[in-house]
């Protein structure tokens, strides 16, 4: 019995992909070249948000040189066009399209042949776009919401109500109120499952308080480590053998923007100190009021 002849399924080509390379430093886990910002360089649009504002300004002043260039050398293809510019001036062409682009329009120099008003209509959209374009990058990098947000160095595990509790400590550095304040923590770690193929595997970690309604100050962040907890039964050395990492994400609605602001952190084996706590920095007057001293606010003692 013969079968029919199936012709065999030609696979597309595919643009190849860059690899991504971890490194473990420190205890953390580190993506090569994540949240550098030449790296983004086929997303045009996201490149000039992240480029730094010293580039910014680079780029958009090339653009435009060249932009000018380009319609300059339109220019002088129209030979004698350009009325009181001298013939095959490049300096007095560029100059006129750059007049051109800003809508200035001093009247020393106009077009004066139908080549020359093609051009200079083309050159007058062009410069209508550019500028909005422009305004909106500008706009979009200035009006990118932001949070102060600082995280203790280290995260430490210390009994609290006779129970093993992972804790660090958060603060808002500006001097108003995050709104509906939620922190999450994941466990990021290394395991082999039962078919013996690896896996990076992440687990919610449960907090004592995971949403405030206003984060004006601090914030202590607590997980107790019970049954229940993936850290439960763990060591220092267990964490470094599976390349732990404590993440942590941080979101809210800014009150002076009403916009959602963000932060997030992470600790890594080396960060997580065993036994020791945090030095209190809430302190009281002598006339009876409190005050937080956040010169201490890193700062960890051992147990006794």
């Amino acid at each position: 019995m013969k079968f029919p002849f199936k012709k065999p399924v030609r696979q597309q080509r595919q643009r190849s992909q860059p690899i991504v390379h971890l490194k473990y430093r420190n205890g953390n886990v580190e993506i090569m070249g994540l949240g550098v910002w030449h790296s983004y360089w086929r997303d045009p649009y996201h490149l000039l948000l992240t480029i730094p504002w010293s580039g910014f300004v680079l780029v958009i002043f090339a653009v435009y040189v060249a932009i000018n260039t380009l319609f300059a050398l339109a220019y002088l293809l129209g030979g004698d066009c350009i009325a009181n510019a001298r013939p095959g001036s490049f300096l007095d062409v560029f100059f006129f399209s750059v007049q051109t682009l800003a809508s200035i329009g001093y009247g020393a120099m106009y077009p004066k042949t139908n080549y020359a008003n093609i051009i200079v209509t083309i050159e007058a959209i062009a410069g209508v776009m550019g500028i909005a374009m422009m305004t909106g990058l500008a706009f979009a990098r200035f009006s990118r919401p932001t949070a102060r947000v600082i995280f203790s160095r280290v995260a430490v595990i210390v009994p609290y109500e006779q129970a093993p509790t992972l804790m660090f400590r958060t603060a808002n550095q500006r001097r108003n109120l995050i709104l509906e304040a939620q922190m999450r923590v994941y466990l990021m770690r290394d395991e082999i499952t039962a078919e013996g193929e690896f896996m990076r595997r992440i687990y919610d970690l449960k907090l004592l308080r995971q949403q405030t309604p206003g984060f004006a100050l601090s914030w202590s962040v607590m997980h107790i480590i019970d049954e229940s907890s993936p850290l439960y039964g763990v060591t220092p050395d267990s964490l470094i053998q599976t390349n732990s990492v404590l993440m942590i994400s941080l979101t809210g609605i800014d009150e002076t923007v009403a916009q959602v602001v963000h932060a997030r952190h992470s600790y890594g084996t080396n960060e997580i100190l065993w036994n020791h706590r945090f030095v209190d920095i809430l302190h009281h007057t002598s006339d009876g009021h409190r005050y937080i001293d956040y010169n201490h606010f890193h700062d960890v003692l051992p147990l006794e």
